[in-house]
């Protein structure tokens, strides 16, 4: 599986990628052999100015064979709004596999 990432706004430190990939990759654990690619679109629409909820994680994964899943989360802090995206990622993709599953049986 191949994780992409976008930074729009500011430049992308080894240290905001690492924290895509692991977090990316820990919440995705059980379902990573079912996806070809995750992209991850970091912004910070106010750059240096701050503000409330400027910073956004959207990421998009790519399940094999099926339509990609994307989801979005703005907030204050790069890390928590990653964090808190991969959760929704998580829940949404469980969400479709299991629909999947539940129409098998």
């Amino acid at each position: 599986m191949q994780i992409q990432i976008n930074a729009n706004g500011f430049d992308l430190t080894p240290a905001i990628d690492e924290h895509v990939r692991g977090t990316v990759t820990s919440e995705l654990a059980h379902r990573l052999e079912r996806l070809t690619r995750i992209e991850a679109h970091l912004g910070d629409h106010n750059g240096e100015k701050g503000g409330r909820h400027d910073k956004r994680c959207m990421l998009e994964a790519r399940p094999e064979g099926l339509d990609p899943v994307a989801v979005t989360s703005e907030g204050a802090d790069l890390y928590d709004t990653i964090e808190d995206a991969a959760g929704k990622l998580r829940r949404a993709l469980d969400t479709r596999f299991g629909k999947l599953e539940d129409q098998r049986h």
